[in-house]
């Protein structure tokens, strides 16, 4: 193959498909989910607005609200299913793939290819909307709890906390996550998104794809950083030890979670959201909430000023993973849910995006370029 064909590692810069459903524009600190600010979206809207807004195109009033609590319930024997998975698998997200399968064969939710367009949508919707169930019930089977049901009547963000805690939560921290599933929702072509447009575009099911997202979603380099942010900043403790932290872990090599972005060279717009989300929670929570907030705020300022003295010459960000970190552990989620509550929001990006990549009718089948030994060609005899 000839080297101007060669794309640089990781597809940087790299154009792939075409999308209606968003855009992330790094240089400007700005994304965009269809023609609508995301980080205001995330300020004044709901989560069942924006999930409106990227499978039916449009905001309300101006296209039917999705209601997705009718859709949260699991088919018969799908709960136990779970169950069974969880007492055996320690990891949510590996309870979470279990689970969607389960609930897509159980339906007969079939290949794409053989999909109308209503099945496919509705496919979006059904399998999107039961991940918060599987991964609270799994969450509570681990701690020996019984399940808690869904609420159909209650949103989706704050029903996820209540399945979860087995507690009704405080409306503050119901609007605190839900702030961070709308900012969360969809960001680009991320390696998540990508896995499942690729799975997507050989005609597998709609649970296929979401599976296939999932395990990319797992990765500490792309959805598993929240948890490693808070525990950052409860090794640091104070802002006062957090220039000598960062020096000792870039002297090992180590990467600081929470700081730089493949896309971003200005603020990540997200963490501007969850800034704000966190110190409105944790002005409800006291003296504790706050001095959280008060820590994380000085840690982020001296690392980012350790990063611009170890690479003046770039400019490295704060991403949504730190403030993220912070929000999640104010609401009275477990750390090993955080990774899990982002597959509940990019769940419903990951589902528009496989509607969009069936509809292009094309598999996705790039080339490598070989780089190993030369082959022996044997001679025609």
């Amino acid at each position: 193959m000839p080297d101007e064909l060669i794309a640089p590692p990781g597809l940087k810069g790299i154009a792939v498909a075409d999308t209606v459903l968003g855009d992330v524009r790094g240089q400007e600190g700005f994304f965009h989910y269809r023609q609508h600010d995301a980080a205001e979206l995330a300020r004044e809207r709901t989560l069942e607005d924006v999930w409106t807004l990227q499978l039916n195109g449009a905001l309300p009033p101006h296209a039917a609200l999705i209601d997705p609590g009718v859709h949260r319930t699991l088919p018969d024997g799908v709960g136990d299913l779970v169950d069974s998975a969880a007492d055996c698998m320690v990891n949510p997200m590996s309870t979470l793939r279990v689970g969607i399968l389960a609930v897509a064969d159980r339906e007969g939710r079939g290949e794409s290819l053989d999909r109308s367009e209503a099945e496919l949508y509705d496919d979006a919707l059904r399998l999107a909307a039961v991940v918060p169930t599987i991964l609270a019930r799994h969450h509570r089977r681990r701690l020996g709890h019984d399940p808690v049901a869904p609420d159909p009547s209650i949103g989706h963000a704050a029903d996820f906390l209540r399945m979860a805690t087995g507690t009704m939560p405080s409306s503050a921290a119901a609007r605190a996550v839900e702030q961070y599933l709308v900012a969360t929702v969809d960001h680009g072509f991320n390696a998540s998104t990508f896995t499942g447009r690729v799975v997507a575009s050989t005609g597998a099911d709609m649970a296929g794809s979401l599976v296939a997202a999932v395990g990319a979603l797992t990765g500490p380099l792309h959805g598993g950083a929240p948890s490693r942010c808070i525990e950052m900043i409860d090794e640091i403790e104070t802002p006062e030890r957090a220039a000598a932290w960062v020096a000792g872990a870039l002297e090992r090599g180590d990467k600081i979670m929470g700081f730089g972005h493949a896309v971003y060279r200005a603020e990540d717009p997200r963490g501007v959201v969850l800034r704000a989300a966190a110190e409105t929670l944790a002005a409800t929570l006291g003296d504790a909430g706050e001095d959280l907030v008060r820590r994380a705020a000085g840690i982020e300022s001296e690392i980012l000023a350790a990063l611009a003295a170890w690479k003046p010459d770039q400019r490295i960000v704060t991403n949504v993973e730190f403030w993220a970190g912070v929000v999640l552990e104010l609401a009275g989620l477990p750390r090993a849910m955080f990774t899990p509550t982002f597959s509940v929001s990019r769940s419903i990006g990951w589902s528009a995006h496989v509607i969009e990549q069936v509809g292009v009718g094309k598999i996705i089948r790039p080339s490598a370029r070989y780089v190993g030994p030369e082959p022996v060609v044997s001679e025609p005899v």
